[in-house]
């Protein structure tokens, strides 16, 4: 093997295609198996609730193998760690298509979730020193537009391949973008010279309570909800390891002489204020991501491939939108775009919280495709200017931080919208349900309105009345579940503008060629 002085000028923009490929990929499979579980349910003889553990596997075995992923590449060397991962999880991908049943899908899913978590942080590290400092900006835009759009695109792409040909589809369509990937890998990207030249002792302990505090904490966030959180002994159980596992980790690797992730990273200011940003914005994304189609589909009846369709203006947004703020970026201060990108994001999701159950399609689309068009302006900024102080050598460990934040953000938002949602839905339950009442004057008009109808068309009286109570009571379940829509994608807003004083913890990015400001 050449060694690394020898390596061949590549164009950064080949390097950026040749790890694209299988971050899309890998982003694309968090979402495209949610609509299919009910088919993989019937297929595989399970439940609903069982076949869930499909996700849930892929969820914890890719949180714990993100924070690794820098030591892995240093340790076994960036290219190679890149090609067997690409390779591991096509091949966990054609597994799981073949899966004759739900235990060995999870299996499968297991290993395509361990091999799928080093593929962000590694296309990131690899994509931010293939480009000079100045253009990074433009690089992280090309590079966002998988991060953003794949979590979007992927119910639709889920739902018309379960639809059209089988939920074993949804798998097998990896193939050949994770052969594009490794022939593309293996011609173009080379190691850098440090990596690999110091060969450190392995932290088994740091890697041990790290698969078990992390792995705890994602089966905690993406079951709570189902088992109603602490009320659930197994939930409680795993909240306790969780905590005591990364609380000891973290000791761990502050005092370990070779650490399996480098928590002193977090003692330059610009990164870690920017590492809580992109998890607050994780915990929005997902979480509003999460919202919209329920809404769509349960209050105004949109079938799941069109409510999939529906929710394509806020990927087009970002689409439109990130390769004019990768030019923008080299004439203007990355925290003024951001800021413009919070307050922006903020007013998209007031938008929706402005929603009845009269609402069209149009006015689904606009905020939706602002709301694409900010987080634009957030991504693209907030990566350029968290990595921007951080040397060549720690690119690996920041960015496999960086992301798994990203993704532990995104499963507490996604655990706290469907719990705050389901609080706010009873409150507002109760608070209707109130006001109805068979001696409310207004109840009893309605009802008898409703009576009289139906026994028009031939219903007996005694059931006439009861139906027409229940069509009241279906009403008030149906204006408290829109209520509680509207108080959750208010308090998201109020999430957004409340991050906005951190900008002025972040410093200017050194290698900004813009205009000074907001120190």
């Amino acid at each position: 093997m050449p060694s690394a002085e020898e390596h061949p000028q590549v164009n950064p923009w080949i390097v950026a295609v040749s790890v694209m490929f299988a971050t899309f990929m890998e982003v694309l499979d968090t979402t495209v198996v949610n609509v299919s579980l009910p088919h993989i349910a019937g297929s595989l003889s399970a439940s609903v609730d069982e076949a869930a553990w499909a996700l849930t596997s892929y969820l914890v075995a890719n949180a714990i193998i993100l924070p690794m992923t820098g030591w892995i590449a240093n340790f076994f060397g960036r290219k190679r760690t890149l090609i067997i991962a690409v390779f591991g999880f096509t091949a966990a991908s054609f597994l799981c298509g073949l899966a004759p049943s739900l235990s060995m899908l999870i299996v499968f899913r297991v290993i395509q979730g361990a091999t799928g978590g080093a593929l962000q942080p590694l296309s990131q590290a690899v994509m931010l020193e293939a480009f000079p400092p100045q253009d990074r900006g433009k690089a992280m835009a090309f590079w966002g537009l998988g991060i953003v759009v794949a979590p979007m695109l992927g119910p639709v792409l889920g739902g018309w391949l379960t639809d059209n040909y089988s939920w074993r589809w949804v798998f097998y369509i990896n193939l050949p973008v994770g052969l594009a990937s490794i022939v593309m890998t293996r011609l173009f990207i080379f190691d850098p010279p440090y990596i690999g030249r110091v060969k450190r002792g392995i932290d088994y302990w740091g890697i041990g309570l790290l698969a078990v505090g992390i792995g705890a904490l994602q089966v905690v966030l993406d079951k709570g909800q189902e088992e109603d959180w602490f009320a659930s002994h197994w939930i409680t159980a795993l909240a306790v390891i969780a905590t005591a596992g990364i609380v000891l980790f973290v000791v761990h690797e502050l005092r370990s002489r070779d650490p399996v992730v480098h928590l002193r990273v977090f003692k330059d200011r610009t990164y870690a204020t920017g590492v809580f940003l992109m998890t607050m914005l994780g915990f929005v994304l997902y979480g509003s991501m999460l919202l919209l189609p329920i809404f769509l589909q349960t209050l105004l009846g949109y079938p799941a491939l069109d409510a999939g369709i529906a929710m394509a203006p806020r990927g087009l947004g970002s689409f439109l939108m990130m390769p004019l703020v990768g030019t923008v970026l080299s004439k203007f201060d990355p925290r003024k775009v951001l800021a413009a990108g919070l307050v922006g994001a903020a007013g998209s999701l007031y938008a929706l919280a402005r929603l009845n159950l009269q609402a069209g399609y149009w006015d689904i689309f606009w905020p939706q495709f602002i709301q694409g068009a900010c987080l634009a302006m957030l991504f693209v900024p907030l990566t350029t200017a968290t990595m921007d102080p951080i040397r060549k050598e720690e690119m690996g460990n920041a960015t496999s931080m960086f992301n798994l934040m990203r993704n532990i953000g995104g499963s507490i938002g996604i655990a706290g919208a469907t719990t705050y949602l389901f609080r706010r839905q009873q409150l507002h339950t109760n608070l209707l349900g109130a006001h109805v009442n068979p001696y409310s004057p207004m109840t009893m008009v309605y009802a008898k309105g409703l009576q009289a109808a139906m026994e028009a068309r031939g219903t007996d009286p005694a059931d006439a009345m009861r139906r027409s109570y229940g069509a009241i009571w279906g009403m008030v379940q149906r204006q408290a579940s829109m209520q509680a829509f509207v108080d959750t994608f208010l308090a998201f807003s109020v999430v957004f503008l409340l991050v906005l004083p951190l900008l002025f913890l972040m410093k200017r990015p050194k290698h900004h060629r813009g205009p000074v400001g907001m120190h």
